[in-house]
């Protein structure tokens, strides 16, 4: 019966952490076959400890040319949804016009839409219009895809906003550039930065919508499913594990940060 009773108290907690064991399952098996070393051209089965893919990571040909444009289509991605996500969410929730609740249901129906529709819609677009397809026509489909995820997150952190706070700025003989730097944009950055993280996250990892506008460019997701068919590499392995530990120190370091302010507070 003790051991019963201990159950019970804490079953949302073993719930919780058997479903996120198996969330990261997936990146534990990616992390141990990127230290194996296989027989054969499939990276399937365990054969022989090795650190030969760390050691040549770009070791396979055009991989690291093709991540290498994945990166950088996520960072001006990132750039371009997070500056015109931000000043969308402000002008939904701080200002009245016309076609306002309209322009809010369109927001989110590249969230809601299936992926394939919205990269054949843009092919469709883009060969209308004579442009070529290539890295300009991935970096606005990425825009426009991520710009949605970054309303939804902005918006929400300036719903949350007191305006009192702005208005006591004002009050103490602020500027509206002097009100926006020091009280608005600190407030509302949270809300950015995760806006921000989550349009790279789904640029940098982003198909379906890609293969429909790359042409000839091939990013890093498309070069692991073209290497599937022929044979998956050990660095594919060394990539996503180095991307996987990026985004575990970069969720350490914000919780130390926001432990760090929240002691001073007190």
């Amino acid at each position: 019966m003790p051991v019963v009773n201990w159950l019970k108290r804490h079953l949302v907690v073993i719930a919780g952490l058997c479903t996120l064991a198996y969330l990261l399952l997936p990146n534990v098996i990616v992390t141990v076959f990127s230290f194996n070393k296989p027989k054969g051209r499939f990276n399937y089965q365990w054969q022989q400890f090795s650190l030969d893919a760390w050691k040549q990571p770009c070791g396979v040909a055009d991989m690291c040319n093709s991540l290498s444009i994945s990166l950088q289509i996520a960072v001006w991605a990132t750039l371009g949804a997070t500056v015109l996500g931000t000043m969308i969410s402000f002008a939904l929730v701080r200002y009245r016009f016309r076609a306002r609740g309209a322009i809010n249901s369109l927001i989110f129906l590249p969230m809601a839409m299936p992926e394939v529709v919205m990269a054949a819609s843009l092919l469709t677009l883009f060969l209308n219009m004579g442009a070529q397809l290539g890295f300009w026509t991935i970096l606005i489909a990425h825009i426009m895809f991520c710009l949605s995820f970054v309303v939804t997150a902005v918006k929400a952190r300036v719903m949350s906003m007191d305006p009192r706070l702005e208005e006591a700025a004002r009050d103490l003989y602020a500027g509206p550039v002097q009100t926006f730097l020091r009280v608005t944009l600190p407030i509302a950055a949270p809300g950015i930065a995760a806006g921000a993280l989550l349009s790279f996250a789904l640029s940098f990892d982003d198909f379906i919508i890609t293969n429909f506008n790359a042409g000839s460019t091939v990013t890093f997701p498309m070069f692991v499913w073209g290497s599937a068919q022929r044979g998956t590499p050990v660095q594919i392995n060394v990539i996503g594990t180095a991307m996987f530990l990026l985004a575990v120190l970069l969720v350490l370091v914000s919780m130390l940060i926001n432990n760090r302010r929240n002691s001073q507070k007190a």
